[in-house]
């Protein structure tokens, strides 16, 4: 099996890292970073970005992450990681129809209830330059996420602090995902305990750990 990753661990390529460091599955990594972080994109000295011919012979909307599994090319966060739990199996992956549906769920959940707040909360409060962030939509973005947070806290206390199955599942891996980026804003996590636990739980795993070094290690 070959797989091939295009992305760095600053984008939504961190969830395919992680998912492929708790399986347990080796991949070749091709660092392609977004072109916006880049001066001049295009230059012939550029490092690799999401406006290199290259790269867009692989993804043309430009975006990662993208993965070449095997020749299977794929390019959307969410898919390629159930795809990842779905193919090499283990207590990540869904063990029933029912179990399976859940999952889907909770990610679909995440990526359209939540993530465009909690993108919104990451770019204005700890990227932006200090007195530059957008008050007004960090502050819509909060309104928005804090009934999804205790939706959230509310499942994660019913589940014994999981979302699916009792154990750890992709469905965690991805929501906790979307959560850090709600992390710069820590009072919206406030009066939400099971949350917090799971996050720390979730944010404490080897792999985890491992994928936050990768990123450590990545230019800011």
């Amino acid at each position: 099996m070959t797989l091939t990753l295009y992305g760095v661990a600053r984008s939504r390529a961190a969830r395919v890292m992680w998912t492929c460091l708790e399986l347990g599955v080796p991949f070749e990594h091709v660092p392609v970073t977004q072109a916006r972080r880049v001066a001049d994109p295009l230059a012939p000295d550029a490092p690799m970005n999401t406006r290199t011919p290259a790269f867009l012979a692989i993804n043309p909307a430009g975006q990662i992450p993208a993965v070449v599994d095997d020749g299977l090319v794929m390019t959307e966060s969410l898919a390629i990681c159930f795809h990842l739990a779905r193919k090499h199996g283990g207590p990540l992956a869904p063990s029933s129809l029912d179990e399976e549906a859940l999952t889907l769920n909770w990610m679909l959940w995440a990526a359209t209830q939540c993530e465009a707040h909690a993108v919104t909360i990451v770019l204005n409060v700890a990227d932006a330059a200090p007195g530059n962030g957008d008050e007004a939509a960090v502050a819509a973005a909060k309104a928005a996420l804090r009934p999804r947070m205790e939706q959230l806290d509310a499942a994660l206390a019913a589940g014994g602090g999981h979302l699916v199955g009792g154990r750890f599942t992709i469905a965690d891996l991805i929501v906790a995902e979307v959560m850090r980026y709600v992390q710069p804003a820590p009072d919206l996590f406030e009066g939400l305990p099971a949350l917090g636990a799971w996050m720390a739980a979730c944010q404490g795993r080897p792999a985890h750990r491992a994928m936050q070094g990768m990123r450590a290690a990545e230019p800011a």
